[in-house]
């Protein structure tokens, strides 16, 4: 199975967002709760759509779980790596 490909920045809403990671939606939803947690802003990209809020009627109802594209604004960039780091999971950002 290949993996979805998304851009590390994009121009979102008139801002710079950087790609943290690819991975799995359920994956993802966890990170977006640990930064939001923090006061991270972040969204999620999927092949169809962005979503900023967590659309739990989609994953309940086997809405789209493949790889998804973890965004997060370039000026909350460290905070959101400080973050997600000290969660104690392994995670690889784009260099």
């Amino acid at each position: 199975m290949s993996r979805a490909h998304y851009e590390d920045r994009v121009l979102y809403q008139g801002d710079v967002w950087v790609r943290l990671d690819t991975l799995p939606r359920l994956l993802a939803e966890g990170w977006r709760r640990t930064l939001a947690e923090g006061g991270v802003v972040s969204v999620i990209r999927t092949p169809f759509q962005w979503a900023m809020g967590s659309p739990v009627i989609e994953i309940e109802t086997g809405g789209y779980m493949g790889d998804v594209g973890l965004y997060v604004p370039e000026v909350q960039l460290r905070e959101a790596l400080a973050l997600l780091q000290g969660d104690g999971e392994d995670t690889t950002f784009p260099g």
